[in-house]
């Protein structure tokens, strides 16, 4: 009887899984790495065109830096020239936990894809997952023999700025001009632990951090920081200047932002795919279709366009492997 059940659980499987594959929509023969590619080479020039300077960090998904998008493939030389630096989670701790130490094989993976961006130029950075003292200290340790710069994060809302070290890794009194010449960062990207932006702001120019990932609205009232706040937050508190770059996420789109309309639903706009089931108002979108480039950047409305002019130094791209959903 056992048997009998087994076997009819597995017809229905089958059939439950070619009525997805009958459903699926069809994307012709496009290549999806390729697309995330060119949008990510798009923003650059976009921005670069505005401010020389302008900083472009995609963060995971880096099998774009690889002409065959993986770890035996040389640089793919477009991509690599277009971004300044590249962000990395878990490459240490937390790629199945926080605070559990990475895999040997995860890590050696994610490890020969960021070599490869170094190799041409690029920064490195990264944010590992970790609260236990000595594994932070481990952690600080293993990512700069690498030559890595390096954060770890004691809270994976990334809302709090951590109270250990009590020196900053690596802290210097620096004027930080380039993203060459950062030594350490500070991703905070989740103001919900300040009551006003006088308090967030407050909070960040009392370190000495060079580096500052954060978001551009504050609060639920999505409230954006002024010109004239942005240049108090690139204020170190020994007196050097740092680099403020903005998290902005282009391979989704969050139905928390300014852009977002109330009557858009999965497929409606046909961009507009599946809700990702662990992020909450988060909704994959077809990277490559113009109307959701054009939210991104392109004029003054627009969430880049916003972000340069504002000030900011730069910007942190999220969900760059999105090309995995599609693939």
């Amino acid at each position: 009887m056992k048997n009998i059940i087994y076997l009819l659980s597995i017809l229905l499987l089958i059939s439950s899984c070619s009525d997805d594959e009958d459903d699926a929509p069809d994307y012709g023969d496009l290549d999806f790495k390729q697309e995330m590619r060119d949008f990510v080479i798009s923003i650059s020039q976009y921005a670069k065109a505005e401010n020389s300077g302008f900083v472009i960090i995609p963060q995971n998904g880096h099998e774009l830096v690889s002409s065959n998008g993986d770890t035996d493939g040389t640089a793919d030389i477009s991509y690599n020239i277009a971004i300044d630096a590249c962000g990395q989670e878990d490459l240490f701790y937390g790629y199945d936990d926080d605070d559990v130490i990475t895999g040997i094989e995860d890590n050696e993976y994610l490890t020969a894809l960021l070599d490869i961006a170094k190799s041409a130029g690029n920064v490195i950075l990264i944010t590992d997952y970790c609260f236990i003292y000595s594994k932070m200290d481990d952690s600080y340790s293993k990512n700069n023999a690498k030559s890595y710069i390096s954060f770890a994060a004691d809270d994976r809302e990334l809302s709090q700025i951590p109270d250990y070290p009590l020196a900053i890794f690596n802290e210097n009194n620096d004027s930080i001009e380039s993203i060459s010449e950062v030594k350490n960062f500070l991703y905070l990207i989740n103001p919900e632990n300040y009551a006003t932006k006088f308090d967030f702001i407050s909070d960040v120019i009392a370190t000495n951090y060079d580096l500052l990932i954060m978001d551009y609205f504050f609060g639920d009232d999505n409230l954006e920081f002024t010109g004239q706040e942005v240049q108090e937050l690139k204020q170190k508190a020994n007196g050097g200047n740092r680099l403020v770059v903005i998290y902005m996420s282009i391979g989704e789109a969050e139905d928390y932002r300014y852009y977002w309309d109330d009557s858009w639903t999965v497929g409606s706009p046909e961009w507009v795919e599946a809700e990702n089931p662990e992020w909450e108002g988060n909704y994959k979108v077809q990277y490559w279709n113009s109307e959701w480039q054009s939210i991104i950047f392109g004029d003054d409305n627009a969430y880049l366009d916003k972000i340069i002019n504002a000030g900011f130094d730069g910007v942190y791209l999220d969900i760059i492997e999105g090309f995995e959903y599609f693939e």
